[in-house]
């Protein structure tokens, strides 16, 4: 089944790499204008380079999430050179791991902030002209770890957490103006991010043993499940949480 997208704009956030830049360029390929955003200006500039080397529409945008203030700008700044922007998909994220008793409260409230906080900033901010328009979809990636828990992610968890309360609320609220919000939660992705333990054969097949299909998932897959929320195709989904996960989360 081929996806339906009516000229639109979107804007993804950590979209310098792994899930966010395959987000990115899926939506891109499907004739998506796409505002790549990630706080490192050559990451989101490269992936943005990388859709209009394509044929696709893409402008890169340089912004610490975390920063409630400079997301208010940005977006302030976005909306008077685009209208409405259609699509949100919130992705940023970073971990600072550790047990609790070892963590500090920065490592807290760094991974609440650029997690959950900028969640809430961003949609703030671009959801009143979906609701005038009386279209939007919004995508939070969200993670198993905010389903099921994990050792030594408290902050990271809660987090996770955090996002699939919020997408449920909000589902809720914005669902009288038409306008969807979903999560996608990934489980073991091959990214940069998880590097360290899937390229190590003991950690690895000790992660697989909780993975029903025995494998890692591709960013290829969380973009692919993003897009379909994203499209026409899924105007009568709201507020659910998608697994894409190898079946951990069943």
């Amino acid at each position: 089944m081929s996806l339906t997208f009516t000229n639109r704009t979107a804007l993804v956030t950590g979209a310098g790499r792994g899930i966010g830049k395959a987000i990115a360029e899926t939506l891109a390929k499907n004739g998506v204008t796409v505002i790549c955003v990630s706080k490192s200006a050559d990451s989101c500039g490269a992936t943005a380079a990388a859709i209009i080397a394509a044929g696709g529409k893409a402008k890169a945008l340089a912004v610490d999430v975390a920063d409630g203030a400079a997301v208010a700008k940005a977006a302030e700044e976005l909306l008077k050179e685009f209208p409405l922007i259609d699509i949100l998909v919130n992705n940023a994220g970073i971990t600072r791991d550790g047990l609790l008793f070892r963590m500090s409260e920065t490592d807290w409230n760094d991974v609440i902030s650029t997690n959950l906080s900028s969640c809430f900033h961003w949609t703030k901010h671009l959801a009143r002209p979906m609701t005038r328009a009386r279209w939007g979809r919004i995508v939070n990636i969200t993670s198993v770890s905010g389903i099921m828990g994990n050792a030594g992610q408290a902050n990271y968890s809660a987090a996770k957490a955090g996002m699939i309360g919020l997408t449920k609320s909000l589902a809720r609220e914005f669902a009288g103006r038409s306008i969807t919000v979903n999560a996608v939660a990934p489980g073991f992705i091959k990214t940069d991010m998880t590097t360290d333990f899937v390229n190590n054969p003991e950690v690895s097949a000790k992660i697989l043993e909780t993975v029903p299909l025995k494998r890692f998932g591709e960013a290829a897959d969380i973009a692919a499940a993003t897009a379909f929320l994203c499209s026409e195709e899924a105007g009568y989904v709201t507020g659910q949480v998608f697994a894409v996960d190898g079946g951990m989360a069943m």
